[in-house]
């Protein structure tokens, strides 16, 4: 499995790469932004480890150009503790965002955490249904009367954690945690902004409404 790293800092990324290595994983480095979305876009890798103070193209531009394209995942790992730069990257589409310095012990867990959910066929076949609604956990596939709804990856995990449990109301809490892998912060719109994205894609274009806000508790996806 290969990780490609895009960081200008090159005793930092070396060090990334040499716990990667030792972990079982092949290593590419990247030193500039336009290298490093170049080679998010050509080849094929596991997951990308993305700075985001670049030369040449910052590391929000490189998130969106391989958001563009590709559903690997990303981490997002900068210097800036700033929930706004967190908040933005996660809203942009990374997976995950880890602040430097960093032990190397929870970087490897972080790296095999996301390597897993993206690699798992969660459940080998295993279809999560409810009303004309299909989730097809094998291929990452959602439909919904037959349409094929265009799911980011973090769009489909939020679907997939409300069909877990349909008729039941999804806390934020829970949903922050097994969306975001963070604890949730009140003071952040992340999971407004990603259930408004996807109530767009899954309920906007059909007669019958499937997810529902329950003022004050959370979430449900329900037929009424």
């Amino acid at each position: 499995m290969r990780v490609l790293i895009v960081d200008d800092q090159r005793p930092f990324a070396e060090y990334l790469g040499q716990g990667l290595v030792q972990s079982g994983f092949s290593v590419e480095i990247a030193s500039d932004g336009v290298q490093g979305r170049d080679l998010a876009l050509g080849r094929d890798y596991c997951l990308v480890v993305l700075d985001l103070r670049l030369p040449g193209m910052d590391g929000y531009s490189v998130l969106k150009a391989i958001r563009q394209v590709k559903n690997m995942p990303v981490i997002v790992v900068s210097g800036l503790d700033s929930l706004d730069e967190k908040v933005s990257c996660l809203e942009n589409g990374a997976d995950d965002y880890l602040v430097k310095p960093i032990a190397m012990s929870e970087f490897i867990a972080r790296v095999g955490l996301h390597v897993r959910r993206a690699c798992s066929p969660e459940g080998s076949g295993a279809r999560l249904q409810i009303a004309d609604l299909v989730l097809d956990l094998a291929r990452k596939r959602a439909e919904r009367s037959g349409q094929r709804l265009d799911l980011s990856r973090k769009e489909f995990s939020l679907l997939m954690v409300l069909l877990e449990r349909p008729g039941d109301i999804i806390s934020r809490a829970t949903i922050s945690e097994r969306v975001w892998n963070m604890q949730f912060d009140a003071t952040t719109n992340v999971i407004d902004v990603a259930i408004r994205r996807l109530r767009r894609k899954l309920d906007d274009p059909f007669d019958h409404k499937l997810l529902h806000t329950v003022r004050g508790l959370g979430y449900v996806l329900e037929q009424r």
